[in-house]
């Protein structure tokens, strides 16, 4: 799109920013109306979204580049209750480390005075004050580069833009042993190997859980293979031991996933050394997430399991709410589970919906009461405890416990009734049933297979995100206390806890029954065209829960806008739209241009009431301009 077309759109102006507190200011109220002159980019978050993770991530050499030019704001709009802590926001920040003001908005006010639709979401703001680009989702950095080179300019021109570096107010680090550990494995001596995510590294522990034995890895954030003390990570997750005659043909005997740099690594445990086994560094996309294991990109393995059933590694491949299956024999890589469409729904392993999967554990014949040694696993942003079962000659993925996208709380009972508030980690316990880490919710929850009944085992945790079973006893890594906890007594009986449910606070955009125009807004950035050298360039998928709301509009196609037909009598539900849009360079002399692929995911909640509108825009790249 080119400057002249921006001039002649109308200009809307930037609501100044309302919330709570300001981080990383130093305490100081950051306004609109004083960075006048420079650009500002609002990245709408929640600490939840892996997405939202991923965005972190890719504005940093962003915002290195226009350092003078660009000031970046977190708006932080919290989709849990637990999220509105404004201490567990502050143990987000650092343990993310965030190095751009953020706005803390637990009422998501300025998210309702932006109109925003999804987590993630940047508005780019110009130095008059005017909004001039907004982009939902992931992988926009590359447009943001584009546009920020064109407007740049332009802004020096006119004499609009006034340089100058925004000083960070970083808060003071604790030193302490672990810095928000996130998951912790067995080993077969006994001791503990943790993943201490924010300092990069693995640390074995003693049997206690409290005394340092040796640490993989230099510390600091990076991907190098090699002996301990050279090899690096960036926040590790979850932790696999191989069996010991796979080990032995692979040559390292635990998997670690490696979340933020996308790999799988391999770690052999005589001498710490450490080798990449899976992905390739760069974030999956849409490319084919099967073939040679180290040609294959992942995004965000969040946790790993070796399960017999299926003969190889499973991954909770949290990017794309999908379960992937590492050989680390045949050194190749699979889809085991999930579409990459954010929902809940079971069926076929290959057609289910997952919502981010975060924590892994294999139940043994031996302990799961249905003798099928059951797959559990726990879908955070759904909160929600699932399971894959061998089915037929295939699997198929249940649902234990969870509602959908929106509901959550603390409530015990029958499973069907119980609720659970983003939920990171979970363990299979001696006796079978089932111990989930209640992340939000700070506890230890219950699952009994047997009679599908939850109950509580323990509260008051900070943040339990992994946890294992070490000698018959409960090991939790407890990551805002940045340590391993035993918060389950032997012989300690379950409660119940009578709490109430929630929803996400969050507003239901409103639309009427009947037929209604949904319209996803893209613009290529500037200097790049649609491509449709191998045919369409564009692709819509819409499906919504419950499913029969949509009466049409359902199914894949190649236009970015449809028309769907709600069904009357319902008052509430969820569409679910996926996206995409390729583009290239616009210039007919490169021989190879350079191409992206834009896609985003929504799920969105929507309220069907007579009065509600006909026209459901979705901002994936530009400014809707009705």
């Amino acid at each position: 799109m080119s400057t002249s077309h921006r001039k002649r759109r109308a200009r809307v102006r930037a609501p100044e920013l309302t919330g709570r507190q300001w981080l990383n200011t130093g305490g100081r109220t950051q306004r609109l109306a004083e960075l006048r002159g420079r650009f500002v980019l609002l990245d709408f978050w929640a600490f939840c979204c892996v997405n939202c993770l991923h965005v972190l991530d890719e504005l940093r050499p962003l915002e290195r580049e226009f350092a003078e030019e660009l000031v970046t704001i977190g708006v932080h709009s919290p989709k849990f209750e637990h999220e509105a802590d404004p201490d567990a926001l502050a143990a987000a920040v650092e343990r993310y480390d965030v190095e751009h003001p953020v706005l803390d908005d637990p009422e998501l006010a300025t998210w309702r005075d932006y109109a925003v639709k999804a987590w993630p979401t940047l508005v780019l703001v110009d130095p008059e004050g005017y909004v001039v680009h907004e982009a939902a989702g992931e992988g926009h950095v590359e447009a943001l580069r584009r546009i920020l080179g064109e407007l740049v300019a332009e802004h020096e021109r006119r004499g609009t833009l006034h340089r100058g570096a925004e000083p960070r107010v970083p808060a003071p680090e604790s030193d302490t042993t672990l810095r928000f550990p996130s998951k912790v494995l067995a080993l077969d001596e006994g001791t503990l190997l943790v993943a201490d995510s924010a300092r990069h590294s693995l640390v074995e522990l003693a049997a206690d859980g409290e005394t340092p034995l040796r640490r993989i890895g230099t510390g600091s954030r990076g991907r190098a293979d090699g002996d301990a003390e050279f090899a690096s990570f960036s926040e590790p997750g979850g932790l696999t031991l191989l069996p010991e005659a796979v080990a032995a043909r692979a040559g390292y005997d635990v998997v670690v996933a490696d979340t933020v740099n996308h790999l799988l690594r391999g770690v052999r445990l005589a001498d710490g050394a450490v080798v990449t086994v899976a992905g390739t560094g760069a974030q999956w996309r849409d490319e084919p997430d099967s073939g040679a294991a180290l040609r294959t990109p992942l995004t965000s393995p969040w946790d790993v399991t070796w399960w017999e059933p299926a003969g190889g590694v499973v991954i909770a491949m949290a990017g794309n709410h999908t379960l992937g299956l590492f050989d680390p024999v045949a050194g190749n890589i699979s889809r085991f589970a999930g579409t990459t469409v954010e929902g809940l729904r079971d069926g076929p392993a290959a057609e289910t919906f997952l919502a981010q999967p975060s924590g892994l554990a294999a139940a043994s014949a031996e302990t799961d009461p249905a003798g099928s040694e059951r797959l559990w696993f726990v879908d955070a942003e759904t909160s929600a405890l699932r399971w894959v079962e061998p089915r037929d000659g295939g699997f198929e993925v249940r649902t234990a416990i969870g509602k959908g996208l929106f509901d959550f709380g603390h409530t015990d009972g029958p499973a069907a009734d119980a609720l659970l508030q983003h939920p990171l980690g979970v363990a299979v316990l001696p006796d079978g049933t089932v111990a989930i880490c209640d992340t939000y919710n700070g506890a230890i929850r219950r699952y009994e297979p047997a009679t599908a009944e939850v109950s509580t085992l323990a509260t008051g945790l900070s943040e339990p995100s992994g946890a294992v079973t070490s000698e018959g006893e409960l090991v939790v890594a407890a990551s805002a206390a940045h340590r391993l906890e035993r918060p389950v007594p032997p012989g300690m009986t379950a409660r119940l806890i009578e709490g109430g449910a929630q929803r996400v606070n969050r507003p239901a955009t409103e639309i009427r029954a009947g037929e209604v125009e949904l319209t996803v807004v893209f613009e290529p950035p500037p200097g790049q065209k649609l491509d449709e050298r191998y045919g369409p360039s564009t692709r819509l998928e819409v499906s919504s829960s419950p499913e029969d709301m949509l009466v049409s509009g359902a199914g894949a196609g190649t236009e970015l806008s449809r028309r769907l037909v709600l069904a009357e009598g319902y008052e509430q539900g969820v569409l679910h739209v996926v996206a995409q849009a390729a583009s290239c360079d616009d210039d007919s002399a490169v021989e190879h241009p350079a191409c992206r692929l834009t896609r985003q995911d929504w799920g969105v909640p929507v309220r069907i009431d007579r009065g509600g509108s006909d026209r459901l825009p979705l901002v994936m790249g530009g400014l809707d301009e009705q």
